[in-house]
């Protein structure tokens, strides 16, 4: 059964500051601002009622909204910040909306990080929430090498394993592991506001192929996205 739909809100959060790429939300990839990348994909999934950036920058504010994003609001530059997170970033958007008389019963966040979600990936994960009733989706892709294998290297320069009952075996003979790629979140609201979490429970999993779940931190993220592109 599927539930009801509600009405949707996108949000991309966009601060300024960067710590390991400096602007990394406007840097161009493939001749566009890589916040460009989620703008366009989510207006092309068609299942957003708004879709919102949020930033403390004017200048980010500005290329949002050329690229046909809302800005309704600014960011607090204590938003901007660490400790600061993508959590306590849509918890104040939720809450300026509202006082704004704007309600949402779907969140769905976009990182503008990870451009190379596809807004059918987007539609599949908002699909497969709502056939589920879900409460929290966020997109995941398995590892590139066994987490399960994984050794600690001590100050002595002694190895030890950190999952000793898989020491030996074949990779095919451990458990198919996956992590969170930072592309899709999709989640109620009511919940979402009552665990101010997006890792909560019951979380389910929409899953993307490496070649579509990049992230950009650094500047070797954002060569490999290069190489990946020209492919």
């Amino acid at each position: 059964m599927i539930a009801a739909v509600g009405r949707t809100i996108c949000l991309i959060p966009a601060k300024g500051g960067s710590t390991r790429l400096a602007r990394k939300n406007v840097i161009s990839l493939g001749g566009r601002p890589l916040m460009g990348w989620a703008i366009d994909a989510a207006i092309r999934s068609a299942r957003m009622d708004r879709i919102i950036v949020s930033t403390e920058d004017e200048a980010i504010a500005a290329i949002a909204r050329k690229l046909g994003a809302e800005t309704p609001f600014m960011r607090p530059l204590a938003l901007a910040r660490d400790p600061a997170g993508v959590v306590d970033v849509a918890l104040h958007a939720l809450a300026t909306l509202r006082d704004q008389g704007d309600i949402y019963q779907t969140l769905v966040i976009l990182l503008p990080t990870c451009p190379f979600r596809t807004d059918e990936d987007i539609r599949l994960a908002i699909d497969l929430f709502r056939r589920e009733n879900g409460k929290f989706l966020m997109s995941v892709s398995k590892y590139d090498h066994t987490p399960f294998a994984a050794m600690k290297l001590g100050p002595d320069g002694l190895l030890q394993p950190f999952f000793q009952e898989y020491i030996g075996r074949k990779s095919q003979e451990m458990p198919v592991a996956v992590r969170a790629n930072g592309a899709i979140h999709v989640l109620d609201v009511a919940a979402f506001e009552q665990a101010r979490s997006y890792y909560a429970q019951p979380l389910l999993g929409y899953e993307m192929p490496w070649e579509r779940s990049a992230d950009i931190d650094t500047v070797h993220d954002l060569r490999l996205a290069e190489s990946l592109l020209c492919r």
